[in-house]
């Protein structure tokens, strides 16, 4: 490969900053022959601040004007937080890589005056704050006690609004919170019996156009297989049951001696119902292992849930 620049599009969050300047650090150690540039910008939702995020949509709301870039030639490749990225990608470009995983977990932290409690440990009428319906639904189920709100903005806008106090706490996640060196904030890693992981959550997918061959090869450099084929079989497993980051679907998945176990949910969003069940499969064909527990969810009412949330909508 001739020494070449390689142009990175960001989002403009301080975290979205510091995971993209990570992947560019990789791949300069990785070949120093080559020259990396990074270009960050704002998305659709890092602009729409003052509605939940489930009323905006969320197809490709943190990825749209990045993947334009892209397909206009004005960048070459993108990374984003996996969880935010869509599992049906635009024409021309593919998913060309999977980071190695951090604790894909969800994180409490709480107000200063809380610090170092527990959800079990939180007082009735906790004021609970989360963007995310999957987290949503989850607390709602263990802790109907607990009052929720929306929170929006990057972390260091939630975690100002926590301080000022209009939060007791915030549900984050935990990798965010690692890679910005703020883990003394967390007070709790939210057990998986709790609340399931967002799909692809704590891994980083790097996008690029599929006919830029370098690109590739380079971007393949990171891909880390044991990420990429349980990342693979959530993706598989959300995309069949038509979901999106904001509807309320989690999973956890493990890999041992070449199988995946896949475990994934699907609630209600006021908590008063919870689907869970799990499979195994060969991590050969992780996709089939993520069609064969949508499968089974929806055997069991999961698109009854996902139907009356959609319906909700229009």
């Amino acid at each position: 490969m001739q020494p070449r620049q390689f142009r990175l599009g960001s989002r403009d969050s301080q975290l979205a900053l510091v995971q993209s300047e990570w992947v560019m650090d990789q791949l300069r150690h990785a070949r120093p022959d080559h020259k990396f540039s990074l270009d960050s910008m704002k998305t659709q939702g890092d602009k729409i601040l003052d509605v939940p995020l489930a009323q905006v949509g969320d197809k490709g709301l943190f990825t749209k004007e990045l993947e334009q870039a892209m397909l206009s030639d004005r960048a070459d490749f993108a990374v984003h937080s996996l969880k935010d990225l869509p599992t049906q990608l635009p024409p021309g470009l593919i998913l060309a890589a999977i980071t190695q995983r951090e604790n894909p977990a969800d994180a409490l932290v709480l107000h200063p005056k809380y610090q170092g409690l527990t959800l079990e440990q939180l007082p009735a009428g906790a004021v609970i704050g989360t963007s995310s319906l999957r987290r949503l639904a989850q607390l709602r189920y263990h802790f109907p006690h607990f009052e929720f709100k929306d929170v929006r903005g990057n972390l260091n806008t939630r975690l100002r609004k926590l301080d000022e106090g209009q939060y007791d706490g915030l549900i984050l996640a935990v990798a965010g919170m690692l890679r910005l060196g703020w883990e003394d904030r967390v007070s709790q890693v939210i057990p998986a019996a709790i609340s399931l992981h967002a799909v692809g959550q704590g891994a980083l997918g790097i996008e690029c156009r599929e006919d830029d061959v370098e690109m590739i090869t380079l971007l393949q450099l990171l891909n880390h297989q044991e990420t990429d084929r349980t990342c693979r079989a959530e993706r598989a497993f959300l995309r069949t049951l038509e979901g999106g980051c904001q509807v309320p679907i989690g999973v956890r998945s493990q890999w041992q001696e070449g199988t995946i176990t896949l475990e994934g949910m699907v609630a209600k969003l006021d908590g008063t119902l919870l689907i869970r069940d799990q499979c195994t499969g060969s991590d050969q064909d992780p996709e089939a292992v993520g069609r064969e527990l949508a499968a089974r969810l929806i055997n069991l009412g999961a698109d009854v849930i996902l139907q009356e949330i959609y319906a909700q909508r229009v």
